[in-house]
């Protein structure tokens, strides 16, 4: 990664465009990305190709409820206990995960960026106190944390939201706080103060673009931490029971005795999962390899 000193017209985003242009060279990060463009064409146009609403209980010809119907060409991926149909559950919940992994992910980005950037760059008491402070949050337990705060505040979409950036927002920064330690000893920050550039100037102009790479990082593993704790707390009964979520579908699966006989119900979702995360994981090690030069040179 390149760095960018004083002085230069550059982007606040440049090295962030560097990096994403070396993204595309690596065949694992192609890979994610192509699997999650098309999970996002599907969730896009998704209910253009099946418009079944996804609570619509399906009747057969005779008039009988469709229940725990085979996959068939009226019904690719069968329906599930209550006659609904799977496929539209699992359009809709490819909606809902990246919903709530983008969401999660600006908000615990945005978060953790100037938490981070403030604690490095001023450094003394407010950098202890956010340190301290971070330092209780990271000694709760992520999961059982979750489980007590959505029990509190009721099994809603923007509960699970908020207690997921709670949660999240900590690791970052302090891994934005350590690259900004770095980067304000570097000769460009020094020659940027002796030319009486103001505090913000050095934060938003000189720091910021050289920590932005590691704080996408972060966004980016945000979004796969995100999605699997939507999934768990769905999975265990605390996620919006409106919403057909992944977790969701998991969930009434296993409520109803289902998991075990009615594949085609349990593997969507459990599919869907493991796509999306694998390829989060994958564009996530590519983007660390080309952001950081140790591993860069060990892949070479």
């Amino acid at each position: 990664m390149a760095i960018w000193a004083a002085g230069r017209s550059r982007s606040v985003f440049a090295p962030l465009i560097e990096t994403f242009g070396l993204l595309v060279k690596d065949r694992m990060a192609v890979v994610g990305m192509a699997i999650i463009a098309t999970l996002a064409v599907v969730g896009i146009l998704g209910p253009l190709i099946v418009p079944l609403p996804p609570f619509q209980a399906l009747k057969a010809p005779d008039g009988t409820m469709l229940r725990l119907a085979e996959p068939s060409a009226a019904h690719p991926f069968g329906t599930d206990y209550f006659a609904h149909s799977v496929l539209s559950q699992f359009i809709l919940g490819i909606r809902i995960a990246f919903l709530v992994g983008l969401s999660a992910a600006v908000a615990v980005g945005l978060i953790s960026t100037v938490l981070g950037l403030v604690s490095g760059y001023f450094g003394g008491y407010l950098d202890d106190a956010i340190m301290r402070i971070v330092d209780i949050a990271l000694s709760i337990p992520t999961l059982p944390f979750a489980i007590i705060m959505v029990a509190v505040l009721g099994p809603s979409l923007e509960n699970v939201l908020f207690v997921i950036v709670l949660l999240y927002w900590r690791n970052g920064a302090r891994i934005v706080r350590s690259a900004v330690l770095t980067q304000k000893e570097r000769p460009f920050i020094a020659a940027a103060r002796a030319l009486g550039a103001s505090h913000w100037r050095i934060m938003t102009y000189h720091i910021l673009p050289n920590v932005l790479p590691v704080a996408f990082l972060w966004m980016t593993m945000s979004i796969a931490f995100a999605v699997l704790t939507e999934a768990s707390l769905s999975f265990i009964g605390l996620g919006d029971p409106s919403m057909a979520s992944w977790g969701q579908m998991l969930n009434l699966a296993f409520q109803t005795a289902s998991i075990r006989s009615a594949w085609w119900w349990v593997l969507p979702p459990s599919l869907g999962l493991i796509l999306l995360i694998s390829s989060i994981y994958f564009i996530g090690r590519a983007f660390e390899e080309k952001t950081n030069p140790r591993l860069r040179q060990r892949a070479a």
